[in-house]
């Protein structure tokens, strides 16, 4: 897989930089913005030359709340520079207006010691500079 100098570094910040950029495109071809009603991002991993980043993501459908994870991995440098990988898992549902509890539930399982930080859809889903907005 080739890939341009812009997409591919490491992370500039929490939920930015092109491997989560990549993500919310991925994302946004599998579940339509306007049905997503949260973002939060855990902290980057990088080991060697690899970055990891998951999101959780949240959609009102109806009268539950659905949970997903969203993944990826980066390879930052070496031969196999640029190469990306990424995921999207339903992970969990209930009441819609349950939401603290099953975020707790969900960064309970990630056996991460940092929460995850909530970014806008705006701050998630960016407006690339050559096209529209997703």
């Amino acid at each position: 897989m080739g890939a341009g100098a812009g997409l591919i570094g490491p992370a500039t910040g929490p939920g930015a930089g092109p491997g989560w950029r990549r993500l919310a495109d991925e994302v946004a071809r599998e579940v339509p913005r306007h049905e997503l009603d949260g973002v939060w991002v855990f902290p980057v991993i990088r080991r060697e030359s690899r970055e990891w980043g998951t999101a959780v993501l949240t959609r009102v459908d109806g009268d539950r709340r659905r949970i997903y994870t969203a993944r990826y991995m980066l390879v930052l440098k070496g031969k196999e520079r640029g190469q990306y990988e990424w995921g999207l898992e339903e992970v969990g549902s209930g009441p819609a207006d349950a939401l603290g509890p099953l975020l707790r539930d969900v960064h309970k399982r990630t056996d991460d010691e940092h929460p995850p930080m909530a970014l806008t859809l705006d701050e998630w889903f960016v407006e690339p500079a050559d096209g529209p907005a997703r």
